[in-house]
């Protein structure tokens, strides 16, 4: 499965935006999905993961602000982003893995391959 971010954007501090990641290929509903950010400088990090079953985990950082979601049928996986702030400005990617809660989740498939990735970033 090939996945592919899309739905960045330039929004004021408090706004929200909802990010899309499309799958082409076939056995998406076998798998989890992780969305990541990377800032420039820094590391990518996993900000919020959906199992293949619907369970969800988030990172720390984005508890209550985001969520997760995913339409099996349609092969997309969202992730609804409210009260951003300007750190949550970065290029953000989706991964499909394994695993079933925040800690446990592994991306698979060519990790040298993360996609374009699409950019959000929130104003002050």
């Amino acid at each position: 499965v090939q996945l592919q971010a899309s739905g960045g954007g330039l929004v004021q501090a408090g706004g929200s935006l909802r990010l899309s990641c499309a799958a082409s290929g076939s056995n998406f509903r076998r798998y989890a999905v992780g969305w990541y950010r990377q800032a420039p400088g820094n590391q990518r990090e996993l900000v919020a993961i959906i199992s293949s079953g619907g369970s969800t985990g988030f990172a720390e950082f984005v508890e209550g602000r985001f969520t997760i979601s995913r339409d099996n049928a349609k092969a997309v996986v969202w992730l609804q982003m409210n009260s951003l702030k300007p750190e949550d400005t970065a290029v953000y990617y989706c991964k499909e893995g394994f695993g079933s809660t925040y800690y446990s989740f592994r991306p698979i498939g060519d990790l040298d391959a993360w996609g374009q990735g699409t950019q959000v970033t929130v104003s002050s």
